[in-house]
């Protein structure tokens, strides 16, 4: 039978978006009039080399930094209505975050004064005032990351690395965000830890969580299916992969033949980006 392809929804596009900094009297310009679009339920993996603008283009699509120039727009809601956060003064862009936009990063942030439990609360109570069911859905969310009853309560300085960035992530989705973004989230954390992390981003992403992903590693790259390729403030090129099978390397996994193919793509098109 042949395979019938859907239009994908868009839920954030950029038209000739730029972004510079200014060191003294030079002006250096990271993003280059860049029109790019995300779609909605894609895992999108943003690579590069160092310098090529991938942590700018991200705080940049969040709402977490402001570019110098062009537009970004999201198109959300069930009537996708589209809003220009370019034109929004700093209330505006906050409530906008608030109430669309989750955010994992490479360090996790986490309030050393406060246990792992009321670090998801208290971003979830921006938004949700209805603190029983808030704490429900919290709690929810942190078994599902594999953190039960005896170990919300801990503070940060209690709990592993590997551990904080799972309360991380639960964070970033506490209030049902339309897109997560995340910034290297394994980068700074051990082999076992990784893998643990991006399960969890693979898992909401099958779910129908839209993702936006920056990363220089091969294998949290795998995890998504449209890769982006940056290079000097520009897009060089992009791969579609489509849905993440498992881990090739498992001769356990019965999509194992799938998954070697798919890496075997990714591979080459970063090979042919000089990556």
């Amino acid at each position: 039978m042949e395979e019938v392809s859907f239009k994908k929804d868009r839920i954030i596009y950029t038209k000739d978006l730029c972004k510079s900094f200014t060191t003294g009297n030079v002006e250096q310009q990271v993003l280059k009039n860049l029109d790019m679009e995300i779609f909605k339920g894609d895992f999108t993996v943003i690579m590069g080399n160092s310098g090529s603008g991938k942590s700018t283009l991200l705080y940049a699509l969040s709402g977490m930094d402001r570019p110098t120039g062009g537009v970004i727009a999201y198109e959300t809601g069930q009537d996708r209505e589209t809003t220009r956060i370019t034109g929004f003064d700093n209330d505006a862009l906050a409530r906008f975050r608030r109430d669309h936009v989750g955010f994992v990063f490479q360090q996790n942030y986490l309030n050393d004064s406060m246990s792992a439990l009321d670090n998801i609360m208290v971003v979830g109570l921006l938004k949700n005032r209805d603190r029983k069911k808030l704490a429900a859905r919290a709690k929810e969310l942190l078994l599902r990351v594999e953190i039960g009853e005896g170990d919300r309560d801990k503070f940060p300085t209690q709990m592993s690395g590997g551990m904080q960035q799972r309360v991380a992530v639960v964070r970033g989705v506490i209030n049902s965000p339309e897109v997560l973004f995340a910034d290297e989230p394994t980068g700074a954390l051990n082999s076992q830890n990784t893998e643990n992390v991006l399960n969890i981003l693979s898992d909401l992403n099958g779910e129908g969580q839209s993702i936006v992903m920056v990363t220089h590693t091969l294998a949290a790259a795998e995890r998504g299916n449209r890769i982006i390729y940056l290079a000097d403030g520009v897009i060089s090129d992009e791969v579609e992969l489509g849905p993440y099978v498992g881990n090739y390397k498992d001769e356990s996994n019965p999509d194992q033949e799938k998954a070697v193919e798919r890496h075997r793509k990714l591979k080459t098109f970063l090979q042919d980006m000089g990556w």
